[in-house]
Order: structure tokens, then sequence, then C-alpha cells
């Protein structure tokens, strides 16, 4: 694309050589008879010459009514003598064959037997003529079953080698400006990936200029010269020209939260299927895409007028920002509408420069966009600055409450004393170390004999000062290496590392007469003495998986209230 754009500036100019042909044009409606030869009868010239009209320029005839098939002709003039000579056309509508002297010298697309054809494509025409083509008449054969019939833009005879200079030269302008749209959508797409805060602000323009960039570099003529496919070229002008009211409404309903949100989020989504349709239908043959032009552009015109009219009344409410938004988007719209209406034959032909006007809006939004990222970025890093200095004030606050709430989580509160999810961590953890280091670790399984009776007797306040009496004696009667939890309800275990279960009878004995010669008050009234049973295992004496021996130190307490409370059991 570069080359192309290098080469059209500094082509030859071809202006001063070409020739326009605008005038001694003639045409007729309908298709002419085929002779035995397969040539058309219309071209030998033996037709009556009334049934030929003057027309200014071979392109929509008056009185059409509905015909698909036009001829026009034209007597070729002698300006100058000619070296290697060619009719451009801008465009056709929709496929063409030229005759001269009787035999065809260039067709577009394919004729069937009923003259008819599929359409083929936008491209521009070069038809090549003898050097001796001065004085003789060259006839136009077209089909068309859309809007427009005939030639269409600019016909001129010119040099073949000065052609490709005229054509650069007038698409060097739109292959800058496709250029300078892909790279915008480059730059909006990279955005939009590595920023996810700024995707409502990026993609939307790195959608619209990616379809502005496409759709000129489609309809620009020198795309011919990087591609011979006219089709695909319609199709993606197509695809590009159908995406930009998605793009735009896309675009609007982020820059005018507060203006008609459903309205344009309604006219989107609409165009969205219109273009999944349209195509859809076009590729899989059951339309002629050309068909599916002139009902979008009759959804378009509809679409920016229902956008301006919601946010035109509202432009005082706007700030500049979005005002110079809507006034580059108002701009474009006033381009697009107009190349409508020169497309149609509403307008005389040239060339409209929608390009510079996509490349205005693109230019516009990016720039903007930047700016309105940039406010939010120095916002942002305002922002960052005082939630720093007030997460360096609270980390120490909140280091505190986390120590607090993991003693909280391991702490029994009425007790004091560690609670089971401790003791489930710690006995994981010890019996891992004593299989590793090899030492006793005996583990002792306390209840508190008719604890039942008590809370039924004098309440559950008083059930509680047993436990804490409970819970202070034991952690006087055993060491500070030993750890004494309370499991639950009335059930305590003391778990001790590096001690034979005799040593740990011992102190439970101990413990069992203390408690038998106290009495236990609550609020000054005697509860009497209260009594445990105790329930004693050792790894490795009693289990050879020190996991087990909550289970075995279990039994041996259950064993020791079966036999009658108050007593201590060791595992056997």
């Amino acid at each position: 694309m570069l080359s192309l754009i290098l080469l059209g500036s500094i082509a030859a100019p071809a202006q001063a050589s070409a020739t326009a042909l605008t005038d001694g044009w003639e045409y007729r409606w309908g298709d002419s008879p085929i002779a035995d030869d397969g040539t058309p009868i219309w071209i030998r010239g033996e037709s009556n010459d009334t049934d030929w009209q003057a027309i200014d320029f071979p392109s929509n005839p008056p009185e059409r009514n509905g015909s698909h098939h036009a001829w026009f002709r034209i007597t070729l003039p002698m300006t100058r003598e000619w070296r290697d000579p060619v009719v451009y056309i801008y465009s056709v509508d929709l496929i063409v064959e030229a005759y001269l002297e009787g035999r065809r010298i260039y067709h577009y697309g394919n004729f069937d037997a009923h003259g008819e054809g599929r359409f083929a494509g936008w491209p521009w025409h070069m038809i090549e003529l003898p050097r001796d083509f001065a004085g003789k008449t060259l006839y136009f054969r077209v089909y068309s079953d859309y809007t427009d019939i005939g030639l269409w833009g600019e016909v001129k005879l010119m040099e073949h080698a000065e052609l490709l200079g005229y054509l650069l030269r007038h698409s060097t302008v739109d292959l800058v400006i496709s250029i300078i749209c892909l790279l915008l959508a480059l730059l909006a797409g990279v955005f939009t990936l590595i920023q996810a805060g700024t995707r409502h602000y990026f993609a939307p323009i790195a959608l619209f200029a990616f379809a502005s960039g496409i759709m000129i570099l489609a309809n620009t003529q020198a795309s011919q010269l990087l591609v011979s496919r006219p089709l695909m070229w319609s199709y993606l002008a197509a695809g590009s020209y159908y995406t930009l009211p998605i793009a735009i409404g896309l675009l609007l309903e982020h820059w005018y939260t507060d203006t008609r949100t459903r309205l344009i989020h309604r006219i989107w989504q609409f165009h969205l299927l219109y273009l999944v349709a349209a195509l859809g239908a076009a590729l899989a043959g059951w339309v002629n895409l050309s068909t599916t032009f002139p009902v979008f552009d009759l959804l378009l015109v509809t679409s920016l007028c229902l956008l301006m009219a919601a946010i035109v009344p509202r432009l005082p409410e706007l700030d500049g920002k979005q005002q110079a938004i809507l006034g580059s988007f108002a701009f474009f719209s006033l381009l697009l509408v107009t190349d409508m209406a020169v497309a149609h034959g509403l307008l005389p032909w040239f060339r409209v420069p929608v390009s510079s006007g996509a490349l205005i809006f693109v230019l516009a939004l990016v720039t903007i966009s930047l700016l309105e990222y940039n406010r939010t970025h120095q916002e942002l890093k305002r922002l960052n600055l005082r939630l720093e200095q007030e997460v360096a004030q609270r980390t120490g606050e909140l280091q505190t409450l986390v120590k607090r709430l993991e003693s909280f989580s391991y702490t029994d509160p009425l007790t004091g004393l560690h609670n089971r999810r401790y003791f489930t961590k710690l006995l994981e953890q010890s019996t891992a170390q004593a299989q590793r280091q090899g030492y006793p670790l005996t583990l002792l399984m306390i209840d508190i004999d008719h604890f039942k009776q008590i809370n039924d007797r004098y309440g559950h306040e008083a059930g509680d000062s047993v436990l804490a009496a409970i819970a202070h004696c034991l952690s006087q009667y055993f060491r500070e290496a030993d750890v004494v939890c309370r499991l639950g309800g009335e059930e305590f275990a003391v778990l001790m590392h590096n001690t034979e279960t005799s040593a740990v009878k011992e102190r439970a004995e101990a413990l069992l007469k203390t408690l038998a010669c106290t009495v236990q008050h609550h609020q000054q009234i005697p509860l009497g003495p209260v009594t445990i049973s105790c329930g004693i295992a050792s790894y490795p004496l009693h289990a050879v998986n020190p996991q087990a021996l909550v289970g075995l130190a279990d039994k041996a307490l259950y064993n020791a209230k079966h036999a009658g409370r108050a007593r201590i059991h060791v595992y056997a």
C-alpha cells in the first residue's frame, strides 16, 4: 500500500491528455435480439435510429418502468493521435459488455441466455481501443436489477500508460487516511487489551476506526491494484459500511449516557442485526449484495435523524468535549448523506471526501478519549496516594485485629482454654513431630461427672461457673508445655509431649483428689464437690499411629464412666 502511495505521488499527470466523454450519448431501453452468430443485432446499426434517444450521461435514463436492460452508445471523437488508447469508466451498475465494429471488446460480469447476471462488484473499468477508433460507435450493453442502471461517475478517453497515475493520484489521500484509521484502530485496540478500565473508551473507537479504514480502502480505486477481486472488495466495503452505525451507537452510548440511552442502544442493535442478515443472505446467494445497499442507506438516514433528534435538543447541557464529538459526528454524517445522494443520482456526480470526515471524527474521538483517560488517570493517581496513606495507617490496626481474631478463633470464650479447632490442628502437628523425632505422646480425655444434673438443678450459669473452675484447676495441675483444651460441653483434653503414661496418671490422680475435697460454689451457693472421669492413651505404647489416640483415649474414658465415674482408666 505504501508503494502505491509513493507511485501515486510521482506518477505523471494524466488529466491534461484525458478526454471526458460527456457529449453525444444515446440510450434505448430493453435488450437486443441476438443474431445467429451470437452478436446483438443492435450493434449492426440496422435498427431505426429513432429508437435511440439522446442523454447527457449514460446513466439512469428516464421512464425505466422496471426495466433491467439498457443500451448506450457514443461515437468516439478524434481529438489527437493516440498511442495506446483506453476508455476509463469509474463504475457500472451492474454488469456490462462493450462492442466496437460488430465485435465484443470488453465484458464485466457474466450474461446468461436471458441477458441477465449476478452482481460482480463495483470496480473501475478499462476498455482497450484500437488506434483507429475515431468516428466509430462504441456500444454498451448493461444489465442491472439495482436502483441505478448504466455507467456511473466519469467516463474518460486516455492513454493506457497514464491511467495508473490518474488512479493513484485520486486515491493517494484515501490510502493515507485508510492507513491512519487502521493505525488508530490498532492503537485503540491495544489500549482496550492492556487497560481493562479503558475498554468502554477505546473498544468502540477501535471498531469505528477499523471499519472506517477498511471501508475507505475497499472503496478507493487503488484497492483494485492491490488485489483484483472486485466482489471481495465490495463485500469488505459493505461489511465495514454496515458496521459504522454499530460503532457510532456504541460510542454515543458511552459519551451521552444521560441522553436517550435506550434509543441509541436499540439503534446499534438493529444495525447489527441488519449487518448479519444482509451479508448472510448475500453470501448464501439469496439476494445480490448490491440490493442490500439501498435498504441500508434508508436505515442509516433514519438512524442518523433519530440520533440527532435525541441529542441536539440537549446540546447546551453537554460539556465541551461532548459537543466537539457531536460536531465531528455531524460533519461525518453530512458527508455520508451527501455521498448517498450522489450514489443514487439525487446530486450530480463528484468525489465526496467521506474519508476526510471519517478521519476527523476518529481523530476527535481518539484525542478527547486520551484527554479523558489522562484526566482519569491523574485522579486515580491522587486517589491512590490518599489510599496508600490510609492503608499505611490502617495496616497496623488490621494486623492487631487479625491477631485478635486468630486468638478468638482458637480460644474457648468461657474457660479461656484452647478450643476443639486448635486441638485438631495441634494434634495433626504433634503426631507428625512425635513420629519424626520418636518421642512418646500422651492424650488425657476428661469429662465432668453428672454435669447435666448441675445444669438442671442450679441452672446453666452455675454449670458455666463449674466449667470455668475445672478449667482453672487443669491449667494449674499440668505443665506449661502441656496443652489443655475444651473440646465442647463438659469434655476436656490434655495433650502432653514426651510424657509417659505413668506420669500422666499420677498427675490426673492428684487432680481427682483435689477436686473430691473441693466444694464448688455459685453466687455463694454451695454446689458440692465435682468429680471427673479420665481416659488415657499413649503413643507408641497403645497406638502405632498417633492419630488414633483420640479414639483410644475416648474408649478409656467410656470405661471409666461405665465403671462408676470419678476414676482414671488407661487404655488396654
